[in-house]
């Protein structure tokens, strides 16, 4: 008895195995020799983390260091106005019991008037900063886009795929990790003029992948065949 389940477990990976093999439209023989001989499998769609890719490359995490400080100098920056804003107040608080209410009134509302224009700056310092960095991370796509083009086109593929936009993948064609190699091996952090890309990367011009957002996150992203 124990022998024939035996068998039958192994006649029944044998067919997942031969599947498995059929779903990929080769032989069984055929897809162990690809995976021996290339190390990595051929997919004509690859997948990329696009958020990690800028968040932990050289380039990105630059760019990230840069925007906190500034967000963290604005932060100091906006407690100093703050506290300046209580003092302000308390004093103000202080003169209403000898002023006429008309008088008090008067300067009750020019503060106030202070307090909604320092808060309408402050707000459209946080909207610049962002827009800083939503700007930085497009030119840090446009940027990347022929070393990832050289990446589709040395794994034979067509497009890449936003990681969010799987539920499941069956092949290993998650190129986030050589991707970040590649790019910090070529770009750096990015605070100098970038280098000549190696021959035949980027060569048209046409390799360019969009910045990670919401709305895009399972937009794929061809690559011209050259």
């Amino acid at each position: 008895m124990r022998g024939r389940m035996t068998g039958w477990d192994g006649a029944r990976g044998l067919l997942r195995a031969v599947f498995a093999a059929m779903l990929l439209g080769m032989s069984p023989a055929g897809a162990q020799d690809l995976g021996s001989k290339l190390g990595v499998v051929q997919s004509p769609v690859l997948v990329l983390d696009r958020a990690r890719l800028f968040n932990q490359t050289l380039y990105g995490r630059r760019i990230l260091s840069e925007v906190e400080a500034a967000n963290v100098a604005m932060a100091e920056e906006t407690a100093a106005i703050q506290a300046e804003l209580a003092a302000e107040e308390q004093a103000l608080t202080q003169k209403r019991a000898e002023m006429e209410p008309a008088a008090f009134r008067a300067l009750a509302e020019q503060f106030d008037a202070r307090v909604q224009q320092l808060r309408e700056e402050r707000e459209a310092a946080q909207n610049e900063i962002r827009a800083v960095l939503e700007s930085a991370q497009l030119q840090f796509f446009n940027v990347v886009g022929p070393i990832l083009g050289a990446i589709v086109r040395e794994r034979g593929a067509v497009m890449i795929v936003d990681q969010r936009a799987l539920v499941l993948s069956a092949y290993n064609i998650d190129i986030t990790n050589d991707a970040i190699a590649r790019i910090d091996a070529v770009l750096g952090d990015g605070a100098q003029e970038a280098p000549p890309l190696p021959d035949g990367v980027g060569d048209d011009g046409r390799d360019v992948i969009d910045a990670p957002t919401p709305e895009g996150a399972g937009d794929a992203v061809p690559v011209d065949d050259q």
